[in-house]
């Protein structure tokens, strides 16, 4: 596959920069950010056996996203059993609630960084019949070099954000030529596809994998023992709050008479500064991680992950 310019320097750059990825990988396993264990598999080497005959290739990269393939991974073990399913995630809470969650013979690994010699290294291990990429992960040198290995691509419920449309667009001929090499793309709605055909994409039609994601898992005592801690109160959920939305949701919640706040973190180890804010401001915080009473709080902050089903 002829690469453009702007794609073959990506190319270098990033063949160029791998001992500096690698020793940042490193440096995020002391911070706990990569699994320490792990950390080959995100440079392409493998930590099992291929099995005989056709792989097909699911990747996803952070929660949501993994936990929307669920159905999809389902589907292809009932109807293909001849196939083996290779599931990759970019995250290791992705990893930490996905991996529980998977089918019998599913295998699941880390997926590359995106340098030329990791994604090699992978691709030529597992040499995948099919990759079904969700969302927006669209790392330049494992698309292309999956499509260059022969494998058929699809993007699915795949978005693309104004940030990341604006980027690519300053890159015209990148896009195309990373879109084009998908067989099949389904938007998880019209902004997306617009956008996505904007760049070169071929949008087939729209699809949105959470859609038909089973219902999150939840441990009915600590439900019970949830709803009488809030019992009486009209209940509020922050979910999925990143740094600098937490103050702006607290300051809109002030002391309602009546209610109670839940803030669920993006990132859980937030949960001690989100208390912070809130004692700031006058409200009584508890927090979910250390075994916080809702019913002495104002603000309850879910620091905990897997618990959005509760």
């Amino acid at each position: 596959m002829n690469r453009p310019r702007s794609l073959q320097f990506y190319h270098w750059a990033t063949a160029v920069l791998s001992p500096a990825i690698a020793v940042s990988l490193r440096a995020r396993a002391r911070h706990r950010k990569e699994d320490p264990d792990r950390l080959h598999e995100r440079l392409g080497r493998p930590s099992t056996s291929r099995p005989f005959g056709a792989v097909v290739w699911l990747h996803a990269v952070s929660v949501g996203e993994s936990l929307s393939l669920l159905p999809l991974i389902e589907r292809f073990g009932v109807e293909r059993r001849d196939l083996t399913i290779l599931v990759t995630t970019g995250t290791r809470a992705a990893t930490e609630m996905l991996a529980p969650r998977l089918p019998r013979g599913t295998i699941h690994q880390y997926a590359p960084i995106d340098t030329p010699a990791a994604t090699t290294r992978f691709l030529r291990f597992w040499a995948p019949t099919l990759a079904v990429i969700a969302e927006s992960e669209l790392w330049p040198n494992l698309i292309l070099t999956a499509r260059e290995h022969g494998a058929r691509l699809a993007l699915v419920s795949a978005g693309m954000s104004a940030k990341s449309f604006a980027g690519w667009r300053r890159f015209p001929t990148a896009a195309r030529a990373v879109l084009s090499a998908f067989d099949l793309i389904l938007a998880r709605n019209d902004a997306a596809a617009d956008r996505l055909t904007t760049l070169g994409g071929r949008v087939t039609g729209l699809a949105n994998l959470k859609f038909g994601a089973n219902i999150l898992p939840v441990d009915d005592s600590v439900l019970g023992q949830m709803r009488a801690g809030f019992a009486g109160r009209r209940l509020i959920l922050a979910a999925s709050t990143h740094a600098g939305e937490d103050e702006i949701v607290l300051d809109a919640f002030g002391a309602r008479l009546g209610h109670a706040l839940v803030i669920a973190p993006r990132h859980p180890e937030r949960g001690a500064r989100i208390a912070a804010l809130a004692a700031a401001r006058g409200l009584r915080a508890g927090r979910r991680s250390l075994g916080g009473d809702p019913a002495a709080c104002d603000v309850f902050i879910a620091d905990r992950l897997g618990e959005m089903g509760l």
